[in-house]
């Protein structure tokens, strides 16, 4: 599964130290998520629409290869 993690993070100036401190994980699972190693569970891709102030939709980006 894509997504705009990185981008979504840059354009709110934030390091990947700080996003995965207000979220409450490491800054190893924000890492995994950026170069999309890792697939969040509903719970942490939710707190990470909030903090972008986005839909879940607009920072995962779901397609074909996800089965959808």
């Amino acid at each position: 599964m894509k997504n705009r993690i990185k981008e979504l993070r840059a354009a709110r100036d934030l390091t990947q130290a700080e996003l995965a401190e207000i979220i409450s994980v490491s800054s190893r699972t924000i890492i995994s998520l950026e170069k999309g190693q890792y697939n969040p569970s509903v719970l942490l891709a939710r707190k990470l629409s909030l903090v972008f102030g986005c839909p879940i939709e607009e920072v995962f980006l779901f397609g074909e290869e996800d089965g959808i």
